[in-house]
């Protein structure tokens, strides 16, 4: 699908957020079963109101829910799935200090989701004055760390069917999010980045996967999950190695998979990660399509201080010698929260990234 849409704003962000320690301390109680649903929710409403206000007092014109109502950014949904379990197995994936998040586990067909987050979603835009934003995990991410071992095998002997089940379950809630009246879509997905990585290849290679052949299927899956959206949704993807409590999984510039993921994902937008030298260089955006938009994620959640302006532009100047500067546009590189645990920053330092970012796009490219 050939596009020419842009993000609602110059200055973007990936969407996740420090959780308050009212709705830590409040799911917490409803887990151990001291705390009724209903007094949850409220708490989390009035949360999400909160840093729905920050968003916008700030001057971002796409905005999310923080992921307050969630654990994890992808495994609160991706169980939602009806033949899909969370386990512990984490298959020798973990990240820097050994924490692991446990694997999806399909254990029976595939059925829809439940779209338990879809009551979020409204609740997000009841209450959003610029652009809700809705951030899901991406299909690659159901078959990515677990491989072949975590598709049960009587269940598909053919992968294949895997995908065309999985896809399919994808596309109807994702038609099931436009009829609520969402036109921001955000695809996050770890598995194109953690593909960079040489010893993440290999491992990949050692359970009997084709790491570039994975690259053009997730990519693949992920564009005919979104093929039949109307042209009013706007649909983009994030890329990232790794973040969990400030800490990373995998490292490694995007030249193993550059030409495969923008040849096979057919969306609107890509938000990269390029805040450190585990990012590499810009060299593989060669190969990045000329009708989408580049979402340069140059500021870091993983520490508080705060980047140079001049660094910044410079940085985006780097990247406009592969991609023309009208296509570019900033974010942060990952949320600043995508589990629960939060990163190794303070809820001033998040408002102070969000505040350069917007400066820095409206210096750069004109408030446009």
């Amino acid at each position: 699908m050939a596009t020419t849409k842009m993000l609602p704003s110059r200055a973007d962000h990936v969407g996740s957020f420090l959780r308050p320690k009212a709705v830590a301390e409040a799911r917490e109680k409803w887990r151990a079963g001291t705390l009724p649903a209903s007094q949850l929710k409220t708490i989390e409403d009035e949360a999400i109101r909160g840093v729905v206000a920050m968003q916008e007092s700030v001057g971002l014109k796409a905005v999310t829910d923080g992921e307050f109502r969630r654990d994890y950014w992808h495994n609160d949904y991706m169980d939602g799935f009806e033949g899909l379990d969370m386990r512990d197995e984490t298959y020798g994936m973990a990240f820097q200090g050994g924490i692991s998040v446990g694997t999806p586990y399909v254990s029976k067909k595939l059925g829809d989701h439940d779209g338990a987050m879809h009551p979020h979603f409204s609740f997000l835009k009841s209450v959003a004055k610029q652009t809700a934003k809705f951030c899901i995990p991406a299909p690659g991410m159901v078959y990515m760390r677990g491989g072949r071992k975590a598709v049960n095998e009587t269940a598909y002997p053919d992968l294949d069917k895997f995908w065309d089940d999985l896809i399919g379950a994808y596309q109807r809630d994702v038609a099931a999010m436009e009829n609520l009246g969402c036109t921001y879509l955000q695809f996050d997905d770890t598995s194109m980045a953690y593909m960079c990585d040489a010893k993440f290849r290999e491992q990949v290679k050692a359970r009997g996967d084709d790491p570039d052949k994975m690259v053009e299927r997730f990519a693949k899956a992920t564009s005919q999950a979104i093929s039949k959206r109307s042209t009013n949704l706007l649909v983009t993807t994030h890329t990232c190695r790794g973040n969990f409590k400030s800490t990373w999984m995998m490292q490694g510039g995007y030249e193993p998979v550059a030409e495969i993921m923008f040849a096979n994902l057919d969306l609107d937008a890509f938000f990269m990660e390029f805040d450190d030298d585990r990012a590499g260089g810009f060299e593989p955006l060669r190969f990045f399509p000329k009708n989408k938009t580049l979402v340069l994620g140059l500021v870091t959640t993983k520490v508080g201080a705060l980047e140079s302006k001049d660094t910044i532009k410079r940085r985006i100047d780097d990247a406009a010698k592969y991609v023309p500067l009208e296509r570019l546009a900033l974010s942060p590189q990952c949320g600043f929260a995508s589990t629960h645990h939060g990163n190794a920053v303070s809820e001033e330092d998040q408002r102070r990234k969000l505040d350069l970012v917007v400066e820095i796009a409206d210096e750069v490219w004109g408030g446009k």
